[in-house]
């Protein structure tokens, strides 16, 4: 409902979701960046900051927005993308000003790191306080976790970070796996960055192509160390955390992971849990169905009916796969 009342031009829902919300900072985190990106491409939330200039949700909001659009600018190679990058780090600062305790704010400026792929503000370049780990945004990550532990939003905007910095010679990814793991290894039983692996190595398989891809990629999955990050993904995040707090980006990524390692029996737990609904990505990025218009969804049927089928249950190839657009 709040997301159809922003369509047409009203912010009133999106200040009451807001204000029901309170201090809920992961519920908020969430509910912000996708109401961010479902305001970007209207003026909703400058209407609503200009008839509550005090409200600090109205604030945190325009920051989301901001950001949003910079980041978009960016990723179009747009000449728009440093100004806005600037309006947006000042929409930031501002927000993070009127409550301290809000990690959104936050979340904001360290989503902006990824446009600054040449380290251009000191806040971005911080040394790791892991050694094995390259300089970026730590200060940043360090003041969300201070207010919102686990924020799984931060930890996946540190991973864009690392991927903004890729170059084919940066070694196949390397920062980007070796950030995942670590943060795997202590995440908490139940905790969402567990799966930070599992988005690792899809982006690994998705940025391969031609033969290797289409022949070999899911070897990958099926040996060490990918198959026993996988496999304790699934038994202390999948089995152990809140159901409804459980992402469709998350149980997709999870999913394809089991079904290359050929974990089908596990694999088909997920793809239960999943019921007709998944995350365009990992699926769009691996396959190897060549240019056609249908291969993230014929991978995911093939994967899901290879699972279930293993399982001695009904393959249920008829059911509709209904992708998301935001897989954050």
């Amino acid at each position: 409902m709040t997301l159809v009342e922003l369509r047409v031009g009203r912010w009133r829902a999106i200040r009451d979701l807001l204000s029901h919300t309170g201090s809920n900072w992961s519920l908020r985190s969430f509910r912000t960046q996708v109401l961010g990106v479902s305001a970007a491409g209207s003026n909703v939330v400058e209407a609503w900051l200009a008839e509550e200039p005090d409200r600090h949700d109205a604030q945190v909001m325009f920051a989301r927005v901001a950001v949003e659009r910079a980041v978009r600018a960016y990723r179009q190679r747009h000449d728009a993308a440093w100004r806005l990058e600037y309006q947006a780090r000042r929409a930031a600062l501002v927000a993070a000003g009127r409550e301290p305790r809000d990690p959104v704010p936050w979340l904001c400026r360290l989503s902006l790191a990824q446009v600054d792929t040449r380290q251009v503000w000191r806040e971005h370049c911080e040394e790791a306080a892991e050694p094995m780990l390259p300089s970026g945004p730590w200060g940043l990550l360090h003041e969300v976790e201070q207010r919102d532990p686990g924020n799984r939003e931060a930890y996946h905007r540190m991973m864009q970070f690392l991927l903004a910095r890729q170059t084919p010679e940066a070694g196949a990814l390397a920062e980007v796996t070796d950030f995942s793991r670590w943060v795997a290894s202590w995440a908490p039983e139940g905790s969402p960055l567990l799966m930070l692996p599992m988005y690792a190595m899809a982006k690994q398989c998705g940025n391969r192509s031609g033969l290797y891809r289409t022949a070999t990629w899911r070897l990958q999955w099926a040996e060490e160390p990918a198959i026993s990050c996988t496999l304790r993904a699934f038994h202390l995040w999948f089995r152990r955390a809140d159901p409804t707090l459980r992402s469709v980006s998350d149980l997709s990524h999870l999913a394809c992971g089991l079904w290359a390692s050929h974990q089908l029996a596990e694999a088909a737990e997920v793809f239960d849990a999943l019921g007709p609904f998944a995350s365009r990505e990992p699926w769009a990025s691996v396959h190897d169905y060549g240019a056609r218009a249908d291969a993230a969804t014929m991978l995911f049927s093939r994967a899901r009916i290879e699972s279930l089928s293993a399982r001695r249950r009904a393959p249920a190839s008829q059911t509709p796969v209904h992708f998301a657009d935001r897989t954050g």
